[in-house]
């Protein structure tokens, strides 16, 4: 097989390939036994015709060309092979030319990553935000803490907004009652926005007897679907929260005043905010390369993603959110594009271990065992999926390594590698146990 290679553009190269009949010679084969498999010829079983009559009875013609569509796949992967293609999208075949015992040749089109030239990482310079911890962030956190030591106290009034409510809770089709659409004594804080839409709205006012139905969308219907949901109050209660002093400290920590918690806040948020540098700088990083970068993208792969997705939603003939569509494809494609270059030229691999990792932690982001999560990914097919972020996080913590990092007030920050990097919503989990 001979073959050569033409870049049409940075997205799309031409494959001219020419195969001697000899080489096609298990195809043919492989072509007359299918045949043989499918045809009824007197006096001979099936998949036991001889190729002679097959070629009387069916003709030589149907054979090669069954020969022909099974051949195509292979030479062309072994062309894509040969150039070091790296195809995406579908090919475009074109038979140039057949001579029976003597040659095929075709032409295929495809889509290509493009060649993308990454710069001298050592010479890049990035700003992340300082590490300021306010008087109001540390607020924030006494104040979720002192939730926690809250107690419900029943009230004979009108919800208002941050009460705790005692619902009873029927879902409704047309009319009729929902099979498992009923719910009793569900306690609810009202104006958390954490149950069903709408329910927020209609429970400011109510007091305990009524009853009030209000138009929604019932979750595990078919997407889209609307019903009615009739709301029944049961009890009012609202929350009352201890004072905030040195009883407290001792209460809710193992500190003996307020003054020690707060500084022990102060040191955990600043904690937290140096490690999010990290993962600011990460983002700069990226943000940077796609800003300064020219990267194409395949036009044939960005319609064929934005028609996918409009037709997903029946939104085909609506041009503004096509728009907005086709703005999302070419963002993402260029950055698994740039993402997928680093990993390249770093030569990045990942082990098992760094796998397992971070499965545990993504499992724990999402409330589920590890085991479970993994064999849901397993069943969506994401497991590749799964490979390829921890394989190029790797690898721009790889070259974040290179890169020079300074925070808004022009200090150099030492980052050695990118790491999972906690929230401040999980300071008050990192509180200490308090004993009952």
């Amino acid at each position: 097989m001979k073959s050569t290679i033409e870049t049409l553009s940075p997205t799309r190269v031409r494959l001219d390939i020419e195969v001697p009949f000899s080489e096609m010679s298990s195809h043919v084969a492989d072509a007359y036994k299918k045949v043989a498999t499918q045809v009824n010829i007197p006096g001979f079983r099936k998949g036991k015709v001889p190729a002679s009559m097959i070629d009387q009875r069916v003709g030589r013609g149907t054979v090669l060309d069954e020969a022909i569509n099974a051949a195509l796949p292979d030479f062309y992967g072994q062309a894509a092979r040969e150039h070091t293609v790296a195809v995406i999208g579908r090919p475009v075949v074109d038979v140039k030319e057949f001579v029976d015992n003597e040659k095929l040749v075709f032409t295929v089109e495809v889509d290509v990553r493009p060649e993308v030239v990454l710069p001298d990482f050592s010479k890049i310079v990035v700003e992340v935000d300082d590490v300021t911890v306010s008087e109001e962030d540390i607020d924030e956190q006494v104040e979720l803490l002192r939730t926690r030591f809250g107690t419900l106290t029943t009230v004979e009034r009108a919800i208002a907004n941050g009460d705790f409510a005692t619902l009873d809770m029927n879902a409704f089709i047309n009319g009729e009652s929902v099979e498992g659409g009923q719910a009793n004594d569900l306690s609810y804080e009202v104006g958390s926005d954490k149950m069903i839409p709408g329910l927020d709205e209609i429970l400011i006012g109510m007091n305990v007897g009524d009853t009030k139905r209000f138009d929604t969308e019932l979750v595990g219907q078919q997407e889209g679907e609307k019903g009615e949901v009739e709301a029944t109050v049961k009890a009012v209660k609202e929350r009352e929260l201890p004072p905030v002093d040195d009883a407290f400290a001792k209460l809710a920590s193992e500190f003996d005043s307020l003054a020690e918690l707060r500084e022990d806040f102060r040191e955990r948020l600043g904690r937290v905010k140096k490690m999010e540098q990290g993962t600011q700088a990460r983002d700069r990083l990226v943000e940077k390369l796609l800003a300064d970068l020219d990267i194409p993208v395949p036009e044939n792969l960005v319609d064929a993603e934005v028609n996918d997705h409009l037709e997903g939603e029946g939104r085909m003939e609506d041009d503004v959110h096509r728009a907005e569509v086709d703005g999302e494809v070419r963002a993402s494609l260029k950055s698994d594009f740039l993402l997928d270059a680093i990993v390249q030229t770093e030569d990045v691999q990942v082990t098992e271990v760094e796998l397992t990792e971070y499965l545990v932690r993504t499992s724990q982001r999402y409330g589920m065992a590890p085991q479970q999560f993994a064999e849901e990914l397993q069943k969506a097919g994401q497991i590749s999926q799964l490979v390829a972020e921890v394989t190029r996080a790797k690898a721009l913590a790889s070259v974040l390594g290179r890169v020079t990092v300074k925070d808004a007030s022009g200090a150099v920050i030492d980052l050695e590698a990118l790491r999972p990097q906690p929230s401040p919503a999980d300071l008050v989990d990192e509180a200490p146990a308090v004993s009952e």
